[in-house]
């Protein structure tokens, strides 16, 4: 049984005291760490949230500038593209026109050789003719 004596009281007031000089000495240190660790990373979070605003605001820019690059060398690629279109047209115009100066001088050189054979082969029909009736009959015509 507990009995009331001068004991109780000096344990009572020993753990009063022992509150206070504890909570003086650990508890309100450790209290303050820990508050001051939590505003370090509460900080830090907001930290954090501001960097990756500006992270996706550089992006941002980074996605516009590459488009805009994008559309220019699109474009730069499709004059290139044209010019090169054109200059081949061009160069392919000058070869058909000079394979057809070509072929119209093949064409008039064989028509000129054609009018010349058939000129000669026409001379020679009429001498060959009548040889030929010369033999078929066996005399001269």
């Amino acid at each position: 049984m507990i009995t009331t004596d001068i004991t109780l009281f000096i344990q009572i007031v020993n753990m009063i005291v022992l509150m206070f000089l504890l909570n003086g000495i650990l508890y309100k240190p450790v209290k303050k760490i820990i508050k001051e660790r939590s505003e370090k990373l509460h900080g830090m979070q907001d930290d954090i949230s501001t960097f990756e605003k500006n992270a996706a605001l550089r992006q941002e820019e980074v996605d516009a500038k590459m488009a805009q690059a994008s559309g220019k060398a699109k474009a730069a690629l499709d004059s290139a593209r044209a010019e090169a279109q054109k200059a081949g047209d061009e160069k392919l115009a000058a070869i058909k026109a000079e394979a057809e100066a070509a072929k119209d001088e093949k064409l008039a050189e064989l028509k000129t050789q054609i009018e010349g054979a058939k000129s000669s082969l026409q001379e020679s029909l009429d001498g060959f003719a009548s040889d030929m009736a010369s033999k078929i009959l066996g005399r001269s015509i």
